[in-house]
């Protein structure tokens, strides 16, 4: 014989699976972003050519060689006609503050997976970009790819101020 539930009983047992339900999916939101947040501590692209954020200025030109151009923030580097380089430093510190590299026709360029851990954002017009974000590194590092039958990728590493 099947006993009749008082609905207030009902009310609250629905309550409590939805209630539960709803821990269940904030715990593995939250299981997902640490897991996410746990990688992005890791940076796939922390040097270029042996040069790192943080670094001082004479020990990336003993690395780099001659600048093509100095100033007193920024040095430019041509490694060849489809690579360059932009080294930024802090003037009174004297250490390297960002790194941008460019490949003209993406030759040599590195893929964005290898540089941000994931796939960019691609465009209608064919371009892709993406920016993830180290705070425990202290930097950032984005890709950017244009568009066009002969695109330029630039990767950049900037120190988060």
């Amino acid at each position: 014989m099947l006993r009749k539930i008082n609905p207030r009983y009902r009310v609250k047992e629905v309550l409590l699976l939805v209630a539960a339900c709803l821990c269940l999916s904030a715990f593995g939101t939250i299981a997902m972003a640490q897991k996410s947040t746990g990688k992005d501590d890791e940076p796939c692209f922390s040097e270029y050519r042996g040069v790192q954020i943080g670094m001082k200025i004479d020990d990336a030109r003993l690395k780099l060689g001659k600048p093509k151009e100095m100033a007193d923030e920024l040095d430019i580097y041509s490694f060849s006609d489809k690579e360059s380089a932009q080294i930024y430093y802090d003037k009174n510190t004297q250490k390297i503050t960002a790194i941008s590299v460019d490949y003209l026709g993406a030759i040599g360029a590195p893929e964005c997976k290898k540089v941000t851990g994931t796939e960019a954002d691609a465009k209608a017009d064919g371009s892709k970009f993406k920016l993830v974000r180290y705070p425990k590194a202290g930097y950032w590092v984005s890709y950017n790819r244009t568009a066009g039958a002969t695109p330029i990728v630039t990767v950049t590493m900037q120190k988060i101020q």
